[in-house]
């Protein structure tokens, strides 16, 4: 399709999209957050002492057979392995502090709805400085493509957490946002009837935060049915369950998150909508404390809190594998998703710059 020059200028002029002719491959695009997921387990696998701490996990033997080794290569397969035997291979993965590779938030404060603020929007707001904000003044990237002619009506999310509908702003940005417990409507799938019956069934373990197995499941229905070119999935377990000081729990939520990957991949590879035009994101909002207690918290009293990393898979960006230099941070994604996308994501604010690795020379 012949594209052409396009400035869309989004509600009051806050954010601007300028569309030219999209050189890249990437078509569509699939941004994924695993809530407060440490680089440390990424990167190296179950932590030992962690395992070995009662108050932490209440059996050893199960959880060290699932995810102990003592090599660190094959420790952190066994707990992620779509992203250390697809990712590493085919995409790029950045944030192993142990090799240079650094990533952080821009934020001050070091949780969540700064730190998701700070990945849809560009930049780091200082007024958001609470998880109870409300709705946010910002425009996201999401809002600003749902307003292009090529993109409207073709934006969704399906997030753990009922603060989406205030992170993406639902009222003012229109966007198809499923969070937490909402029934999700308008799709012929038998499989959400039960899902949509289901959620309302489970205990409510979190306080206001869906199981991630039905948030993903939910939004991978829609992505089979709906074909939007943007998809968001934001999962919560791995936040919960550090809050909760239960690492088993926490190293199985990362597993079957990961799980939950190579599903999509898999089916992102066979469906020749999205085979080879879509690139795939997976990141955090912000990393935890060290040690017994500061694994359990985060903020800007938590010392590491703001270490995050990330992974990038798609036709546009070089099978670099593991980065070992650098310095990145969460508010380059913005620019990065929509340059992928062929538009120039623009704001009144200090939009951080696209991160250039991503992309073919």
């Amino acid at each position: 399709m012949k594209r052409f020059l396009l400035h869309v200028f989004v509600l009051t002029l806050s954010a601007v999209m300028l569309m030219g002719q999209n050189k890249n491959k990437t078509e569509n695009f699939i941004l994924v957050t695993i809530d407060g997921l440490r680089w440390q387990e990424l990167f190296n696998g179950a932590d030992s002492s962690f395992l070995h701490n009662k108050k932490l996990v209440g059996n050893y033997d199960q959880y060290a057979t699932k995810y102990w080794n003592k090599n660190q290569t094959d420790r952190r397969k066994m707990l992620m392995p779509f992203i250390w035997d697809v990712v590493q291979k085919k995409g790029q993965i950045y944030g192993n502090r142990s090799i240079g590779s650094f990533v952080n938030v821009k934020n001050p404060y070091w949780f969540s709805y700064p730190g998701y603020n700070e990945i849809f929007t560009g930049f780091a707001d200082v007024r958001i400085n609470s998880n109870e904000f409300g709705p946010n003044p910002n425009v996201s990237v999401f809002e600003a493509l749902n307003q292009s002619p090529e993109f409207k009506g073709r934006v969704a999310a399906f997030a753990s957490w009922d603060a989406f509908n205030d992170i993406l702003n639902t009222k003012r940005s229109g966007l198809v946002v499923n969070a937490a417990f909402q029934k999700l409507e308008g799709l012929k799938s038998n499989n959400i009837a039960l899902m949509n019956n289901m959620q309302t069934k489970l205990p409510d373990i979190f306080n206001g935060v869906r199981l991630d197995a039905l948030t993903f499941y939910m939004g991978f229905e829609y992505l089979k049915e709906k074909n939007p070119r943007v998809l968001f999935l934001g999962f919560d377990e791995t936040d919960d369950f550090g809050h909760g000081g239960r690492y088993g729990d926490y190293l199985n939520s990362a597993h079957y998150t990961d799980e939950f990957l190579s599903t999509l991949w898999n089916w992102i590879q066979n469906n020749p909508t999205y085979k080879d035009k879509t690139t795939l994101l997976i990141t955090c909002d912000h990393g935890r404390g060290e040690g017994f207690d500061g694994w359990r918290s985060h903020s800007s009293k938590t010392a590491h809190s703001d270490e995050t990393w990330l992974a990038v898979i798609g036709p546009d960006t070089p099978a670099v594998g593991e980065v070992s230099k650098g310095q990145y941070y969460n508010n380059q994604y913005a620019k990065t998703i929509a340059a992928l996308l062929g538009f120039d994501f623009k704001n009144e604010n200090d939009v951080g710059a696209k991160i250039d690795l991503v992309f073919v020379k």
